[in-house]
């Protein structure tokens, strides 16, 4: 996950949780009103961030495979150029 990403991430999350706090500390209800929708906000925001760092931990899975395929795919092109070189000297060796 690049810097921007994750500062990015970091920011949403502090935002919220920070919102969410001062909100439900604010308002004029009782304790134990205050501490379940303390509760249910946690909740939502752990949610959100499970969801979010899910989706940026497919992305990331989803660009190492092309890079890992990419890599494959040229390895294979030189394999195969390796081996034309091989076979060109053994029939030059060979004909001597």
């Amino acid at each position: 996950m690049n810097t921007g990403t994750r500062n990015a991430l970091l920011g949403f999350v502090a935002g919220a949780a920070a919102g969410a706090l001062t909100g439900i500390l604010v308002a004029p209800k009782k304790g134990a009103k205050t501490r379940k929708r303390i509760t249910k906000n946690v909740r939502n925001v752990k949610k959100d961030l499970t969801d979010t760092i899910n989706e940026k931990v497919e992305n990331l899975k989803e660009q190492v495979n092309e890079v890992v395929n990419e890599i494959r795919g040229k390895a294979g092109k030189v394999e195969q150029k390796i081996k034309e070189k091989v076979n060109e000297k053994a029939q030059k060796a060979s004909a001597n």
